[in-house]
């Protein structure tokens, strides 16, 4: 049996019935629309000529820039990122070739301003790259898209191949930020996801980003993986408080094996059981919060001092591909094999296939598989769910003005559907205000969900995982 609702610092731990109740499969939100409702129709044609607009605008978008490094050295069988694993480290020569032409494509259309504010490296495994390869990728980058003195730049690192003088070579080129893979540090929850990494090396990774100047380092935390019991993810627990990291995502694992070939591998039967999995969450959102973390939203958690937790107090908080962020909602300029693009109303995704996307690139072509182009109605159903992702409530009045619309007209049957939430304590609904309640902001998702047009069309929900 669950434990019932208890409530820790801002947030209520639901009990057991409303779990049940509520949970279900849903989006996360990184974009609305979401990435399954891009069409072929937005091509490169469409990508190019946004890219050549921009600078028509009075006063463009901050930008950002993600960078996708596909390869990885061994396979984590929960992994269900676009990836290549393969012990040929010889092959990341031809990806920053193909990187450097994708550059030049987007930099030569590209207008308006185009320093960066924001430039994050994601994967697969970006230190996959040596620190020779790391040193190249980042200068043609920055002789492109110069960083901005106050560039937040961030990197997702395995400590298993991130021994310290590649730390010191990333803070060298300018990360201030790490985001480190650990999933947990229970050896046997470890030898049946293929990913072996001591608590020692973790720690020596953080010892020396820290040491090197990175200002925050975040942690990746997966429940629901298996051999995991409460009593063995408390463990974990223990060992990631000893680490103090400013960030903690704790992620949960959806098993989807005829999706992602990887989950193949996971032996099903050792799985947790789902009230031991729903368990294990609302236990360590318990002891994140108790230790003196925010509770963000979804699965992320900051230290009040940290930017992240100070921006969501101030109203600034924004959400994109790569989860929640500090800055301003900014153009964003995916590179790389299935990299997402965000500029002005539209959102493009490059080819998922490496093949394809270095033939597209040798042709002299963007490699644009999709996209789509935002309609009033989705920019201002992105503010609300935007708005409830983030900050947990919408004021009414600043949506009216913003799209020039009467809120309960407009909304008129997503206030209908919120009722059941009311009822349930999970949202305060007045004239002027949508708030989710402490004990709702662990199914904030469905709430959002309301709210999305492209779901009440359809109502396809198996391509998601659930919410808890």
């Amino acid at each position: 049996m669950l434990a019932p609702a208890m409530t820790v610092k801002d947030i209520e731990l639901p009990g057991e019935a409303l779990l049940r109740r509520f949970d279900q499969p849903g989006p996360r939100y990184t974009s609305y629309p979401t990435a399954d409702r891009f069409v072929e129709a937005f091509d490169a044609a469409a990508f190019a000529a946004r890219l050549a607009a921009r600078g028509d605008q009075a006063a463009p978008p901050p930008l950002s820039v993600y960078v996708h490094v596909p390869f990885c050295d061994k396979v984590c069988f929960y992994c269900a990122c676009n990836k290549v694993v393969t012990r040929h480290h010889e092959r990341a020569a031809d990806y920053l070739v193909a990187l450097r032409t994708e550059a030049d494509l987007v930099s030569r259309l590209l207008t308006g301003p185009r320093e960066l504010e924001q430039l994050h490296f994601g994967g697969g495994t970006p230190t996959f790259l040596s620190n020779d390869e790391l040193r190249q990728v980042m200068a043609m980058l920055t002789e492109r898209f110069p960083l901005a003195d106050n560039a937040e730049c961030s990197i997702e690192v395995d400590p298993r191949s991130t021994p310290p003088d590649k730390v010191r070579t990333l803070a060298a080129l300018g990360f201030n930020r790490m985001s480190v893979g650990v999933q947990d540090f229970d050896l046997q929850v470890q030898k049946a996801v293929n990913r072996l990494q001591s608590y020692e090396m973790t720690k020596q990774t953080i010892d020396t980003a820290r040491a090197a100047g990175f200002k925050s380092v975040n942690l990746d935390l997966i429940y629901g993986l298996p051999k995991q019991t409460r009593a063995s993810f408390a463990r974990t627990l223990d060992l990631v408080l000893e680490l103090a990291p400013e960030r903690v995502a704790l992620y949960h694992y959806a098993h989807l094996p005829e999706r992602f070939k990887p989950q193949r591998r996971i032996v099903a039967e050792e799985l947790p059981p789902s009230a031991e999995k729903t368990q294990i969450m609302l236990d360590a959102i318990s002891r994140l919060t108790q230790a003196g973390y925010r509770y963000i939203g979804m699965d992320h958690f900051a230290k009040e001092a940290d930017e992240l937790a100070r921006a969501q107090a101030l109203g600034r908080l924004h959400r994109n591909f790569q989860g929640y962020s500090t800055r301003p909602d900014c153009d964003l300029i995916g590179l790389g094999v299935s990299a997402i693009s965000k500029v002005g109303p539209t959102y493009s995704q490059n080819v998922r296939e490496l093949d394809e996307y270095y033939d597209r690139l040798r042709a002299g072509l963007l490699p644009t598989a999709r996209g789509v182009m935002l309609d009033r109605d989705d920019l201002l159903r992105r503010s609300v769910i935007m708005a409830l992702m983030c900050h947990f409530e919408v004021s009414k009045e600043a949506i009216e003005t913003a799209h020039l619309i009467k809120f309960d007209e407009y909304f008129r049957r997503e206030l209908e559907d919120l009722r059941s939430f009311e009822e349930a304590g999970l949202v305060e609904i007045t004239s002027d205000w949508i708030s989710v309640a402490p004990k709702g902001k662990l199914l904030v998702r469905a709430i959002a969900m309301v709210f999305d047009r492209y779901l009440r069309q359809d109502q396809r929900l198996r391509r998601y995982s659930k919410i808890v």
